[in-house]
């Protein structure tokens, strides 16, 4: 059984103006997502800033929305790590918290081989119980998990279960899809490619989109289940100049501001991440009163 189907929300982590976590906002969040329809929770992600959390608030991070969403809805948390040791530790953690499921992204900057990432999954897969999901995304780590070796650890690795494609290649995820028949969940990694995903097999997105659009991005997956494909592109489509306004800066700033300009959180940064460029900020806030949210 799949850890989810439809649109998990890749959550923000709040910040005070000191750069300590909210968890009251984080509470509030939480409550608001799960309100509007989000089909599951993905925390400790890049969209929650996990680069820039120590282990203890990244645990306590995942610990504090495990107990907030109280089996409401599944929670997918963030472990992964370019060691494969810190990623088992931070795996192993989670599990205790009661996680439905971990987010593990592929090892950054030493990267490794295609021999070396099938030997990191299995290794942090045998030491939890609970379904993991590879995160593929090239564009930040400098590493690319091929579909045959996602194919191949999803069919001989039995917790690991899916992959959430942040590639933006849909040739790939045909292949991959091609080759799975059937053994591997599919969640686009791409607010922009929800439907096309879906159309070639695709259960879900892992989305930022949903932090500030959460029914909405809800319903794209919905009406496509629901046989509304018409319905679930033109809903795709509205969706798409907000989308190129939450990425005209590196994820999470324009989110961060989003949340902010909806009353929801300070939009407090850690660096290396800075404020929002004016124009970025103007143009996004444009958009969100375009797509009707503000």
């Amino acid at each position: 059984m799949a850890v989810f189907t439809g649109a998990g929300v890749a959550i923000i982590t709040p910040f005070k103006a000191n750069g300590d976590v909210d968890f009251d906002c984080f509470t509030q969040i939480i409550e608001d997502q799960i309100a509007g329809g989000t089909d599951a929770i993905v925390v400790c992600g890049t969209t929650g800033e996990a680069a820039t959390l120590s282990h203890e608030e990244h645990l306590d991070v995942i610990r504090h929305c495990v107990k907030v969403v109280n089996g409401r809805i599944p929670v997918v948390a963030g472990t992964g790590s370019n060691c494969t040791e810190t990623a088992v530790y931070l795996s192993t953690e989670a599990e205790k918290m009661g996680v439905d499921a971990m987010l593990v992204v592929t090892p950054y900057y030493n990267k490794g081989t295609q021999k070396g990432l099938y030997e990191h999954y299995k290794i942090v897969a045998e030491s939890v119980s609970k379904p993991i999901i590879i995160y593929n995304v090239p564009s930040r780590t400098g590493c690319t998990i091929k579909p045959e070796t996602i194919v191949k650890i999803c069919k001989e690795i039995p917790n690991v279960v899916g992959v959430k494609d942040a590639t933006g290649n849909i040739s790939e995820v045909a292949h991959l899809a091609a080759m799975a028949d059937g053994c591997v969940d599919i969640y686009s990694g791409n607010d922009d490619q929800i439907v096309p995903l879906l159309a070639l097999g695709g259960i879900g997105v892992i989305s930022v989109l949903s932090n500030v659009a959460p029914k909405q991005t809800h319903d794209i997956c919905q009406k496509f289940f629901d046989g509304d494909v018409k319905g679930a592109c033109k809903a795709q489509l509205d969706a798409v100049p907000l989308v190129d306004a939450l990425f005209s800066e590196v994820n999470p700033i324009p989110v961060k501001k989003a949340m902010e300009l909806l009353g929801k959180c300070s939009g407090v940064l850690r660096r290396p991440l800075t404020e929002m460029e004016p124009e970025h900020a103007e143009v996004l806030k444009q958009a969100m009163k375009e797509y009707g949210i503000l």
